[in-house]
C-alpha cells in the first residue's frame, strides 16, 4: 500500500455533517477510497469578530490513484457542486476540503503547495487529523502532531469541543 493521503473537511453553512457525507460519496465515486475519518470537531470562525456560525472540522485518510493536481482539482469541483463559493478570505462556507499531505510529497507551486503550508498552526487541523493518524509527522520538518499542538496557543486549543464520531457511508 502506498503511502497515505490526508484531507481536511470544514464547514459552517447549511448542515456540515451532510455536505461531509455528500463530499465523501463524490470523491468515492471520483475514484478515491476513503480508509479512515476522525470525528467531528467544532470551532470558532476565524477572525472572531465577525460573528459567523462555529465549524465543523475533520480529517480523512484516502487512497487516489491520480496525481495531487488532480486530486486538488477534484476537492474544489466537490466544493463548487456543494455551493461553495470563493468570493472573499474566512468568509463562511458549505464546504472546505484540504489537501493536507499527499502521499509525503513536498510540493511548491503557485498552485498547490504540499504538506499544507498552514496545518500545523492550525487546530482544528490538528485534533482531527491526530485521531486517524496519531504517529504522522510534517514531511518536510519531521514535526509530529503532539510537538505542534504542544506550540499552540491555548487560545487556539481550548474552544475546540469534540462533538462525536460521523459514519460516512
Amino acid at each position: 500500500m502506498s503511502r497515505p493521503i490526508y484531507i481536511a473537511l470544514g464547514a459552517n453553512l447549511g448542515e456540515p455533517k451532510e455536505s461531509f457525507k455528500r463530499a465523501l460519496s463524490t470523491l468515492e465515486q471520483s475514484g478515491a477510497i476513503l480508509r479512515q475519518l476522525s470525528g467531528i470537531w467544532q470551532s470558532p470562525s476565524w477572525p472572531p469578530c465577525k460573528g459567523h456560525p462555529d465549524y465543523n472540522n475533520a480529517c480523512a485518510e484516502i487512497d487516489y490513484a491520480g496525481k495531487a493536481n488532480d486530486l486538488l482539482a477534484l476537492l474544489h469541483n466537490v466544493e463548487a457542486d456543494l455551493g461553495r463559493v470563493r468570493n472573499e478570505l474566512n468568509a463562511p462556507r458549505t464546504l472546505d476540503l484540504d489537501l493536507l499531505d499527499f502521499r509525503g510529497e513536498h510540493v511548491n507551486q503557485s498552485s498547490l503547495t504540499l504538506p499544507h503550508p498552514r496545518m500545523l498552526s492550525r487546530g482544528f487541523v490538528l485534533l482531527p487529523l491526530s485521531q486517524i493518524a496519531p504517529d504522522w509527522q510534517h514531511p518536510v520538518t519531521g514535526e509530529g502532531i503532539e510537538s505542534a499542538l504542544a506550540k499552540l496557543p491555548l487560545s487556539d486549543i481550548e474552544p475546540m469541543r469534540y462533538i462525536g464520531h460521523m459514519n460516512w457511508i
